[in-house]
């Protein structure tokens, strides 16, 4: 069942709301090329044109955003899922050689099934890609000095905040071999292979 909330929050976003930054799009483009590709929490689709693949499949909570995704990337030539965001993946065990899960982690409940999903429906060996805010002491001092309110407005939709110390210990505690985990422009860059 698509999300209501991520819809409304996607139809407020806009059709174009520019390219992503710039960093993400290195970081996507390095992915490649694989195979079978998925593309968790695709949004728009703004980085899953960067993919460099030979099947990609967008996956979405949000119904407007995998219509955005399928219109960008030419709507026949990839395969799309609606997720339902508390339900395991409806994906294929050891389907694809790839999963990137860019700006998605932050926003999930249930991280350890998302995570653990996504870890069931890479082949052995494939490669996870993880993207998200970064945090650390400094966002601590920040909150310290401008108020918790200023720095994490109430009505994000931001759920989780994750330092690289416990996106590297949550990744290997789920079964990953942290690869590389890395602070670029205020994001996390993590490649975890299953």
């Amino acid at each position: 069942m698509p999300s209501a909330y991520d819809d409304e929050l996607w139809e407020l976003a806009g059709a174009d709301p520019g390219p992503p930054p710039a960093h993400l799009t290195a970081f996507v483009r390095s992915l490649g090329p694989v195979g079978d590709a998925l593309d968790l929490g695709c949004g728009d689709g703004r980085l899953s044109a960067e993919l460099r693949c030979d099947r990609l499949t967008l996956a979405d909570v949000s119904d407007v955003a995998l219509e955005r995704a399928a219109a960008r990337l030419g709507g026949g030539a990839v395969a799309t899922v609606g997720l339902d965001p508390d339900a395991p993946l409806p994906l294929a065990d050891n389907a694809f050689d790839l999963v990137l899960c860019a700006e998605t982690v932050e926003h999930v409940r249930d991280l350890q099934l998302l995570l653990s999903e996504c870890r069931r429906v890479l082949r052995p060996g494939g490669l996870l890609a993880v993207t998200t805010p970064a945090h650390s002491r400094l966002t601590g001092l920040a909150v310290l000095l401008g108020g918790f309110e200023r720095r994490f407005p109430p009505l994000s939709p931001h759920l989780r905040f994750l330092t690289r110390r416990s996106l590297a210990a949550l990744l290997g505690d789920l079964g990953f071999e942290v690869e590389r985990l890395e602070r670029r422009s205020g994001t996390l860059l993590a490649l975890a292979r299953r």
